[in-house]
């Protein structure tokens, strides 16, 4: 069994990846849903609104937080090779860092800043509205099956 700071490393590993997939899944479960369902610039609007307030420091703590703790979790591991859990936490952490972070970075962010250059009324917003939610949605699924598969490795190290 993983012991000492290495074990609370791992339990605040659990608790930040299991925190955003909880928050991935909502917007995959429900909010992307109803945002779809409102008129193109009623959801554009509403979306570039919620792009903008995600970057609060309460969120971005978690989010970029997870990434670094699960990259100093793969280095901890690499150097001490523990007996027990090493390739759980390995692959927990590529899941949360190459599947969870990555994928926001490479996918969701260039699409939200695409949006965001857009007025929410014109034409081109309107047009470009349905593709955006259709492949928003699609990485933010991987994104949450990533960092929810990372938090359950991590408590399958523990065990």
């Amino acid at each position: 069994m993983i012991e000492g700071p290495y074990f609370v490393l791992t339990v605040v590993g659990v608790l930040g990846t299991g925190l955003v997939a909880g928050v991935f899944c909502a917007f995959s479960t429900f909010v992307m849903k109803g945002l779809a369902s409102l008129p193109p610039a009623q959801g554009v609007a509403a979306m570039q609104a919620i792009n903008v307030t995600a970057l609060t420091p309460a969120f971005m703590l978690v989010f970029i937080g997870s990434a670094a703790l699960c990259a100093v979790i793969a280095v901890v591991t690499f150097v001490l090779w523990p007996d027990e859990g090493t390739v759980e936490l390995l692959l927990g952490s590529a899941l949360y860092l190459f599947g969870c972070f990555g994928v926001t970075v490479a996918a969701n962010v260039p699409r939200n800043n695409k949006l965001a250059e857009m007025d929410p009324g014109t034409p081109e917003a309107i047009a470009y509205w349905p593709t955006y939610v259709s492949e928003w949605s699609m990485w933010n699924h991987i994104r949450m099956v990533a960092a929810a598969a990372g938090a359950i490795l991590y408590v399958l190290a523990l065990t």
